[in-house]
């Protein structure tokens, strides 16, 4: 997988809730060979301070050469992206990780908590273009409350997949969790199953896929340095009592390769 570093120009800014901000990026070589679910390093400040660059996943592409960011405020390299302007340049690295395995041919459930939305958009653009029935398909959002959720849902209801939302005070969608609306559907036998949440969530979703004999893939959040392996910084247990790295290993892992809590 080729892997590009470019001076990528802000082309559009969002600030889609109170503390969740969407860039777009004019990044044309990331652009033309990321897959979903793979994730980029970016360069937020112009100095040494932060020093490192903040793993960002791929919220979206366009064919003209563009890539999306989606992202919370929550520490000094947000912030500082939050403030960028249109038209300034960020020093962007990728596409990195393991994406997605799609498959073509299974219903697909995809289930996203919190900035765990993130990168089912771009999962859910390529399903949508698989020329099978999708009557199947299934979309399961949710976050704490209706500022996580609410400002992407029209980006997903483009794409006609069922959608469902929940949030935890029950400001929008149901009052609960994703894993309460995947509980009470129907899925058919052969549903594959991708997540990308908090990890009790993730954890959840092993449990249900285990117990109706589901494929499950999950994309793994972590801190990293460097994206590539060299830092040894985001190590999660696999489940033969190794370890993995979420950088080349994943993000994007089966759940039966990870070791869970329970």
């Amino acid at each position: 997988m080729s892997q590009h570093q470019e001076k990528a120009r802000i082309i559009r800014f969002e600030q889609l809730s109170g503390l969740n901000v969407r860039i777009t990026l004019e990044a044309p070589l990331i652009a033309g060979s990321a897959e979903a679910g793979q994730f980029v390093m970016i360069r937020t400040g112009s100095g040494q301070d932060p020093l490192l660059r903040r793993p960002f996943s791929l919220h979206q592409t366009s064919s003209g050469g563009q890539i999306q960011i989606y992202f919370k405020n929550v520490g000094r390299g947000t912030d500082i992206m939050a403030h960028a302007k249109v038209g300034e340049m960020l020093d962007v690295f990728g596409p990195l990780g393991r994406g997605f395995s799609i498959a073509d041919d299974k219903p697909a459930c995809l289930v996203g908590g919190g900035l765990g939305i993130a990168p089912m958009l771009f999962l859910a653009k390529i399903i949508s273009s698989l020329g099978r029935d999708h009557s199947q398909d299934l979309i399961i959002l949710g976050g704490r409350t209706r500022e996580d959720v609410e400002p992407l849902v029209d980006d997903f209801k483009q794409f006609g997949l069922a959608l469902h939302c929940a949030t935890d005070d029950g400001t929008y969608g149901i009052k609960g969790y994703v894993t309460d609306i995947l509980r009470s559907e129907q899925l058919a036998e052969n549903t594959q199953i991708y997540g990308c949440g908090p990890d009790n969530m993730l954890e959840v979703l092993h449990q249900f896929s285990s117990s109706r004999h589901l494929s499950c893939q999950v994309s793994v959040e972590s801190v990293m340095a460097c994206g590539m392996g060299a830092c040894l910084g985001c190590n999660v247990d696999s489940s033969d009592g190794d370890y993995l790295h979420v950088c080349i290993d994943g993000p994007v892992f089966d759940t039966g390769d990870l070791a869970w809590n329970s």
